[in-house]
């Protein structure tokens, strides 16, 4: 059974449609009907809005946010050309700084549209959309991909394309457990460099020539939309490769785009991973079948995903709110320059209803949990047995304000730092083995 075919932020139906691959047995998830938390999450966004008179979209806030993103890859581009031939070293510090300033495009610009957050039109948010072709994936693709698997069935391991990194990773409990999992805390970071590569050159090709990501099939693109797969790939590789190739005639152009194919790499996957892959988030996995989830779909989001380092205001900037990946998924239609607001509404519901709101202080905690989440799942999924000086931090059980230290707050008073346990984890390891 084919999923819907209309484009939207989320599914937003209580029973998702049957996922299958051939002759493969369906998967059929259902959520349980609201029983009030997610009217109450859409209640308190609307009294936000309305007491702010402000729009959901970006605005002129961020059409300024673009603009010096936008100077910020085009000075980049600008200069490499210009002085990339005087030496190696500015050659390579320019392709970073392009690389990064992609980023920027692709967490700012390309994610709001895509989700129809970016402007108050469609034609609006579809022209803004294809900036990720222009960077070099396939917006067709990853709307589906991103917008309907992953925002409808975060961290369930058979649907969620996002957490599905087999067989080099284990992101996931149900995943298989290989030898070499044991590693993965050291070998994963280089390891997501290759991401962007993989992305442009291998999984949107392979996915729209299956007409399927994983097993859930998709629409694949025909007419203007296969035009546009086809152009954007083109654009990319005349700017990334074709226009340095043409002004330096160098074979140094190869391992300039490599390196900033792994900066780009890196940087995205860290995003994502800190998110969603780290050991206070909850997992699930796709069975053939009937299958009726625990919770309903907005407290599944708000188990499934963490917050991290909220009150770093140049960090949010610059990741264009997705520190703030709670409220991300909970209303993934809003612009993420209302992420920092919207927090306190999530945070209130989460209180009201007990349920657990999870967000690392500072960047480099979190940085720290996901590294634990990979040393213990490749370790049978709890990793040897820590020392007796390291414990395992607990999980915030009451919702907090953002980036407020209470007791129960991860990395905050009352519970061990996750950069503590890690060190004694590693400290325990020999003696494990």
């Amino acid at each position: 059974m084919r999923c819907a075919r209309r484009d939207t932020p989320v599914m937003r139906g209580r029973q998702i449609p049957a996922m299958t691959t051939g002759s493969s047995p369906a998967v059929r998830l259902r959520f349980p009907r609201d029983t009030g938390f997610h009217a109450d999450l859409k209640r308190g966004a609307a009294a936000h809005f309305e007491r702010a008179g402000l729009p959901r979209s970006g605005g002129a806030a961020m059409h300024l946010k673009t603009a010096i993103i936008l100077a910020w890859f085009g000075a980049s581009y600008a200069l490499l050309l210009a002085l990339g031939g005087t030496s190696g070293w500015v050659a390579s510090a320019l392709t970073v700084s392009l690389a990064l300033a992609t980023a920027g495009i692709g967490f700012s610009i390309m994610h709001d549209a895509n989700h129809g957050a970016y402007g108050r039109t469609a034609a609006a948010n579809r022209a803004w959309g294809l900036a990720l072709d222009f960077i070099g994936a396939s917006s067709h693709v990853w709307r589906f991909k991103h917008n309907t698997l992953h925002h409808t069935y975060a961290n369930i391991d058979g649907m969620d394309a996002d957490i599905d990194a087999g067989p080099f990773l284990r992101l996931a409990p149900s995943q298989p457990l290989r030898p070499f999992h044991r590693f993965q805390h050291l070998y994963a970071w280089p390891l997501y460099g290759v991401l962007a590569i993989k992305w442009w050159f291998v999984d949107d090709l392979v996915d729209l020539a299956r007409g399927r990501i994983g097993s859930v099939v998709f629409p694949r693109p025909t007419g203007r939309q296969l035009a546009t797969v086809v152009a954007g790939k083109a654009v990319f590789v005349t700017w990334t490769l074709l226009v340095p190739w043409l002004v330096f005639r160098s074979a140094w152009i190869a391992p300039l785009f490599l390196l900033g194919s792994f900066v780009l790499g890196l940087v995205l996957s860290i995003v994502f991973q800190l998110a969603h892959t780290v050991p206070e988030t909850e997992f699930h996995a796709a069975f053939p079948g009937e299958q009726r989830m625990a919770t309903g779909w907005a407290e599944h989001q708000v188990r499934a995903t963490a917050d991290f380092a909220p009150r770093n205001r140049l960090l949010g900037w610059y990741v264009g709110g997705l520190s703030f990946q709670i409220e991300h998924h909970l209303f993934p239609e809003v612009c993420h320059q209302h992420y920092p607001a919207l927090a306190g509404v999530v945070e209130a519901a989460c209180l009201a209803h007990g349920i657990p709101y999870r967000s690392h202080p500072t960047l480099r905690g979190a940085v720290a949990a996901h590294f634990q989440h990979l040393y213990a799942l490749g370790w049978n999924g709890s990793g040897p047995p820590p020392s007796p000086r390291a414990q395992p931090p607990q999980q915030a059980r009451e919702p907090l304000c953002a980036g407020a230290h209470r007791p129960g707050v991860i990395g905050g008073p009352g519970s061990t730092s996750q950069g503590d346990w890690v060190k004694g984890n590693l400290r325990s390891l020999s003696g494990a083995r």
